[in-house]
C-alpha cells in the first residue's frame, strides 16, 4: 500500500529527529508504518480489513491497536480517513455478524482455527472466544477517530445497530450465569484454551460487573470477571452515552448505557479491590464474585499495567500505583528477569518470556522519566537484530522470541517513540 501523505512526512521528520540514534531510526522506520504496509487490505465495499500479521484473520482488538497510532495524523488527510474510516466499518459490520466473536476473516471462507471447537462457529468466524475488550477497543476507535477528525459518517444506521448490541450483550453478560447461552470448549490439553464445567465457565456471582470467557491475550479467564477489561468498559459506555446523545438523539440507549457503566463500576470498587499485606489496595486481575480473586497482571492491553492507557484512572491514582508495584514484582506470577530484560508476560507463552507490548505499556504509563528511557533502551537492545517487536521473548536470549510478525507489537513500540519524541526523551 501507498503510504498516506500525512504518514510519509511524520516519518521524513521522525527520520531526521532520530538521525542520532541509527538503531532507533530504523527500528521506528520499520515500526510506524508496518501495519499499513504489510496488514492493510482495503476492499471493494469501502471497508478496510487488517489482518494481525503471521495470522490471517483481523482480531478487533488488535486491529485498534494496530492503527490507534495513526489517528493524530488523520485529520487532514484523505487516504488515512479512508483507511481508518473503513476498518471502523468492517468492525462494525463484524461485530453486526456476532457480537461474541473475537477474530473474523476476510471473506465467509469458513477457515477457522481450530474446526472442531465447540462454539457456534460461522463462515465468517476464525475465533468465536469472547472477550470482552474486543468490544471496548472498536468502540475506542470510533470515538477517537469522530474527535479528532469531526468525520461523523462513520454513525451509520449499522454503526448504532452495533452500539446497541455491545449495551445488550454487556447487559446479558451481567447475569452470565442465567441469562446467556454463550459457551466454548476447545478438545486440547492446555487449560487456557477452552472454558471449564461444560464451557460455561466457573460459577459466578451477581456483582454488576460484566462476564468475559478470555483475556486479551485469548487465554481463558480463571474467574469470569476481568477488571481490566470490566474498567475498560467503563470507558466506553461513557463514548456510547456521549454518542447516544449527541449523533443519535437516543435518549434510552444513553440512558441504558449510564445504568449499566455506573453498575459494573460500583462492582469494580466493591469486588475488584483487595488488601494486599505487602502493597495495600491493589486491583484484582479476576474474581468471581464469591470471594475468590486472581492476583497477576498480563501483557495483553488491557492489563493492569495498561489501566491509564485505557482511561479508567490517572497514573496518579493510589490503587493503581500498588498495583502497578505488585505487577511489576516477583509477586505476580508472570513477572520475569533475565540478563537481558525483565518486564511482564503471559501463560500464553512459555514460561519466562517477557512481550515486547508489556515492555511498552509500562513505558507508555511511567510517570518518570528515567524508566521510560531505560525501557526504550531495552526495547531497542531485545529486537534480535530483526528490526521489527516481536511477542513474547527469553530475557537471557531475546534470538528466542515468538511471533516474527506481529504488527500489533511494533504499533505499540512506534506509539511509544512518538510520546518519548514529543518529551524529548530520544
Amino acid at each position: 500500500m501507498t503510504l498516506p501523505y500525512a504518514i510519509k512526512q511524520f516519518m521524513d521528520e521522525a527520520d531526521q529527529r532520530l538521525a542520532h540514534r541509527p538503531k532507533l531510526q530504523q527500528l521506528f522506520r520499520n515500526c510506524f508504518p508496518n501495519t499499513l504496509e504489510t496488514t492493510t487490505k482495503l476492499q471493494g465495499d469501502g471497508t478496510t480489513f487488517v489482518f494481525t500479521g503471521d495470522i490471517p484473520a483481523m482480531w478487533l482488538r488488535d486491529s485498534t491497536e494496530q492503527v490507534r497510532h495513526y489517528i493524530p495524523f488523520a485529520k487532514d488527510d484523505k487516504d488515512l480517513q479512508r483507511i481508518i474510516g473503513g476498518l471502523i466499518a468492517r468492525q462494525i459490520f463484524y461485530i453486526n455478524i456476532d457480537p461474541y466473536t473475537n477474530a473474523f476473516n476476510e471473506t465467509a471462507n469458513d477457515r477457522h482455527y481450530l474446526e472442531t471447537d465447540d462454539c457456534g462457529l460461522n463462515p465468517w468466524m476464525w475465533e468465536r472466544k469472547y472477550e470482552l475488550d474486543s468490544l471496548c477497543f472498536p468502540v475506542q476507535l470510533l470515538y477517537s477517530y469522530w474527535k479528532e477528525t469531526g468525520q461523523t459518517d462513520i454513525f451509520t444506521d449499522a454503526c448504532y445497530q452495533a452500539l446497541t448490541s455491545i449495551v445488550q450483550v454487556m447487559i446479558t453478560e451481567q447475569r452470565h450465569e442465567q441469562r446467556s447461552t454463550y459457551h466454548f470448549i476447545r478438545q486440547t490439553k492446555k487449560e487456557t484454551e477452552t472454558l471449564q464445567n461444560e464451557g460455561r465457565g466457573l460459577p459466578v456471582n451477581y456483582t454488576g460487573m460484566t462476564w468475559s470467557g478470555f483475556r486479551p491475550s485469548d487465554d481463558a479467564n480463571l474467574f469470569g470477571y476481568n477488571i481490566p477489561a470490566n474498567m475498560f468498559a467503563v470507558v466506553v459506555l461513557g463514548h456510547i452515552i456521549e454518542i447516544a446523545t449527541a449523533i443519535y438523539q437516543d435518549k434510552n440507549l444513553a440512558e441504558r448505557a449510564d445504568k449499566l457503566r455506573r453498575e459494573i463500576d460500583y462492582g469494580i470498587r466493591a469486588y475488584g479491590i483487595v488488601n494486599h499485606p505487602k502493597y495495600g489496595q491493589i486491583y484484582a486481575y479476576e474474581t468471581d464474585g464469591y470471594g475468590n480473586y486472581c492476583l497477576m497482571d498480563d501483557a495483553g492491553t488491557p492489563g493492569l499495567i495498561s489501566i491509564p492507557y485505557i482511561g479508567y484512572v490517572g497514573v496518579d491514582d493510589p490503587i493503581y500505583q500498588n498495583t502497578r508495584r505488585f505487577a511489576l514484582s516477583h509477586d505476580n506470577p508472570f513477572y520475569f528477569e533475565g540478563k537481558l530484560a525483565k518486564g511482564i508476560g503471559s501463560p500464553h507463552t512459555p514460561g519466562g518470556y517477557v512481550w515486547h507490548m508489556a515492555l511498552s505499556m509500562q513505558a507508555l504509563t511511567a510517570d518518570n522519566d528515567e524508566e521510560i528511557k531505560a525501557l526504550i533502551e531495552m526495547l531497542i537492545s531485545t529486537d534480535a537484530d530483526t528490526g521489527y517487536m516481536h511477542e513474547g521473548f527469553h530475557p537471557d536470549d531475546p534470538a528466542d522470541f515468538s511471533r516474527e510478525w506481529f504488527a500489533w507489537s511494533n504499533s505499540l513500540f512506534a506509539a511509544l517513540i512518538c510520546k518519548a519524541m514529543d518529551k524529548n526523551l530520544v
